[in-house]
């Protein structure tokens, strides 16, 4: 199968560059086991610009995104720019994962859980 590129702004390149290296704590610790193809061989990548947005995660091979949301997406500014996010994500055939950050930091087990439930059920519908 041909890769499909999904068209990205390229302003966003650098800002996304920052972003790694600045990561929240939640970041870091799921990227622990993102990273390296550690989860069941799937390669992630971190703070990845795609259309006119940066991706906390990103995984080509599943079509998934995964976002981790701090105390600032309580916001209603933040959720109506989250909501766009993963409207836009959606309609170019990507999947959203959304985690709260304590979520990462004080129930990994459960976190790692629902990303390789979709996997399976991603292998299991695109074999």
């Amino acid at each position: 199968m041909r890769r499909k590129i999904l068209p990205y702004n390229p302003k966003l390149k650098e800002f996304a560059r920052q972003l790694r290296n600045h990561s929240t704590k939640s970041e870091i610790k799921l990227w622990k086991y993102l990273k390296g193809k550690q989860m069941r061989g799937y390669n992630f990548h971190r703070q990845k610009p795609l259309l006119n947005f940066i991706a906390d995660f990103y995984c080509y091979e599943l079509s998934l995104v995964i976002e981790l949301d701090g105390y600032t997406h309580q916001f209603q500014d933040t959720i109506i720019k989250d909501a766009i996010k993963e409207k836009e994500l959606k309609k170019v055939g990507l999947s959203v994962l959304r985690f709260e950050d304590n979520e990462v930091m004080n129930d990994l087990e459960n976190v790692l859980r629902v990303i390789e439930n979709y996997i399976d059920r991603y292998e299991i519908t695109y074999p």
